[in-house]
């Protein structure tokens, strides 16, 4: 049987077809770098639906307040702001919807403490995935979509 890794997206907005044949030959690396592809990928969509679901630009705002400076000395500060009730007090009211269940809501407010997080650690420069690793066959990949 032939190893391989396939990802195939196939929706309004998102249409991708990522394929990786696994050969003796393969590299680590190159597994590895077909794997951030597709993280990279993925947390996009993430990011987008949740936009869809929720005004993410509140907590944007909101993490944007914190002034958040750059270096690894901050980044306790960082994850503090974010789970202060100034942060949360924002997911909380853009999550709160009366035509959502309550379980529902509880899961909209944990994708968007993930994005409060991903978003100030962001701030403070510190790597927090593998989307922030420059692999060089990405360059034109990330320049055409952005």
């Amino acid at each position: 049987m032939e190893e391989s890794i396939q990802f195939m997206a196939n929706y309004s907005d998102w249409k991708s077809i990522k394929k990786l044949k696994i050969e003796a030959a393969t590299e680590p690396k190159t597994i590895m770098e077909f794997l951030a592809s597709l993280e990279t990928g993925i947390d996009r969509k993430i990011e987008n639906n949740l936009r869809k679901l929720v005004e993410l630009d509140k907590v944007d705002a909101a993490i944007a307040e914190l002034g958040l400076a750059k270096g690894k000395e901050n980044v306790g500060i960082a994850i503090a702001e974010v789970n202060s009730r100034k942060v949360n007090s924002v997911i909380k009211e853009i999550c709160t919807k009366p035509e959502l269940q309550k379980n529902e809501q509880t899961e909209l407010i944990g994708f968007c403490k993930v994005y409060a997080l991903r978003k100030a650690l962001n701030e403070t420069e510190v790597f927090v995935d593998y989307t922030s690793v420059k692999i060089p066959g990405m360059k034109r990949m990330m320049k055409k979509k952005a």
